[in-house]
């Protein structure tokens, strides 16, 4: 009787259920960091992936390969549910209908019937749902490499038309000023020996009057010789082909610009795939400005707003954003359309409080303002017009220590102005309204561009580099002439 009372006051004081399953251990392990003990099963599938985890029950963390087995545990476990069962471990067996075995109808490792197969079973709905999963995903993969396929064929295939059209034009250009080059030579040519056949003439006129020919023969081979070579040398037409020349480098710069302005508008710089996520910084804002939205939206007050006594904040109605960049690339968008007067652009964090957006050296912009409601962008307080109308949201793209480029955002990128920048100090957005615009605001635009990048649409680019390269054609047919017109 000593030993089941003995067991059974030790089996008081042990716990031999797992935490994870609730069931008898089975093989149970040890936590070399904190002890706690668990089935093998149940730990391994716990820590599946991952090279450290934290304790189901006390979350100190441990690494798999600490595990070791608990004997003990074991040992203590095999002989309650093996025969050595007495009167005093009554107790702690759980009842059954027979009154047999400690078991009470579980299995040998104290698991009830039929459990596996629930357990196998939900094992293959798993699998099976997983299966389809992965087929949708296949499909999914299969139509984006197609699309991505037919996106970079028309890519492809508009730039070869571009690169033909152009190379065509460059041979076509090289060879007319090759055929103007031999029509000013042999012209030229001619020229001099024309001039060799008077030279010679003079020599001979020289000639005969230093023998003393009669002073009025003299002068009429002198005045014949005039008349045939229309003059002296100093006063005959020069012939250059500088005009024509001119001509075709004025076409060839036009083509250029114009090829540019088409590439920036049809084939954007392409954008980062996600934007920045930028908030308006309550330190700067003036006081007749609202922060709301979670300090993603500026709106004019009509009262003044309390904010926290800051010395960064603008004396005028100036906003900069909490987050400024130093290197790499930015994106952000700002809805515009709630607006009849703002800027939108980026700083230095050290503008003046009183200094107006693109009115200094270290801030540049775009701004929608004055009584004609004109787009502008200012830098340096110089102001450039831009022919766009009112966007109703801006993206603006920051390429540090190159560029910063502001784009009117509908179902596609157009770009509205490019700023080269050099400065290796911290940029901010900033922004500016319009004071009497009451109620007039901005919005950060919250965009997720994490999942999807963004292929710009492509237009036929050939065909729009058409009407340029036909004005270079018309020009090269106006200002050629044959040689014996030069």
């Amino acid at each position: 009787m000593a030993v089941p009372e003995e067991l059974g006051r030790l089996l008081a004081d042990v716990e031999l259920s797992c935490s994870c399953c609730l069931q008898y251990f089975t093989e149970p392990v040890r936590l070399a960091s904190c002890s706690h003990s668990f089935c093998r099963s149940c730990i391994d599938t716990y820590c599946r992936g991952r090279r450290r985890a934290p304790c189901p029950l006390c979350r100190e963390d441990f690494e798999p390969k600490d595990l070791r087995p608990n004997r003990e545990l074991a040992a203590l476990l095999s002989l309650v549910l093996s025969g050595g069962r007495g009167e005093g471990l009554g107790a702690w067996d759980e009842p059954t209908a027979s009154g047999d075995g400690a078991g009470g109808g579980c299995s040998s490792a104290g698991r009830r019937p039929g459990e596996k197969e629930e357990q196998i079973h939900d094992i293959s709905k798993q699998l099976e749902i997983t299966e389809k999963t992965i087929n949708v995903l296949r499909k999914d993969l299969s139509k984006t490499k197609e699309y991505t396929s037919q996106i970079q064929s028309q890519i492809t295939k508009d730039f070869c038309c571009m690169k033909e059209y152009i190379e065509r034009q460059e041979e076509n250009t090289l060879m007319f000023i090759d055929q103007e080059q031999s029509a000013a030579r042999q012209k030229i040519a001619q020229t001099i020996h024309q001039l060799c056949v008077e030279k010679n003439k003079l020599i001979d006129i020289k000639a005969q009057m230093e023998k003393g020919l009669g002073s009025d023969e003299m002068e009429w081979q002198n005045s014949n010789l005039l008349e045939r070579g229309g003059g002296s040398p100093s006063t005959m037409h020069k012939f250059t082909i500088d005009e024509k020349f001119n001509v075709v480098r004025s076409a060839v710069g036009d083509l250029k610009r114009k090829l540019e302005i088409l590439l920036l508008e049809e084939y954007p710089q392409q954008l980062p795939p996600g934007a920045d996520n930028v908030t308006f910084d309550l330190t700067t804002a003036y006081d007749r400005l609202a922060i709301t939205a979670q300090n993603r939206k500026v709106m004019v007050a009509s009262n003044p707003t309390y904010y926290e006594p800051s010395l960064r904040r603008f004396c005028i109605s100036q906003v900069l954003c909490s987050q400024g960049f130093s290197t790499g690339c930015h994106y952000w968008e700002v809805i515009t359309k709630d607006s009849d007067g703002w800027a939108v652009g980026v700083a230095h964090g050290t503008i003046g409080r009183r200094d107006r957006l693109g009115r200094t050296e270290h801030s540049w912009c775009v701004e929608w303002v004055g009584p004609q409601k004109q787009l502008s962008a200012w830098h340096k307080n110089q102001e450039t017009l831009l022919r766009n109308d009112k966007p109703s949201k801006v993206g603006v793209f920051l390429e540090l220590q190159k560029t910063v480029s502001f784009y009117a955002i509908t179902d596609r990128e157009m770009l509205l102005h490019t700023f080269e920048i050099n400065t290796s100090d911290p940029l901010y957005p900033a922004f500016w309204l319009y004071s009497l615009d009451k109620n007039g605001s901005l919005t950060i635009n919250h965009i997720n561009r994490k999942c999807a990048y963004r292929l710009p649409q492509v237009a036929n680019a050939a065909a729009l580099l058409g009407p340029y390269l036909i004005h270079l054609e018309k020009e090269q047919q106006q200002h050629r002439q044959p040689a014996g017109h030069l």
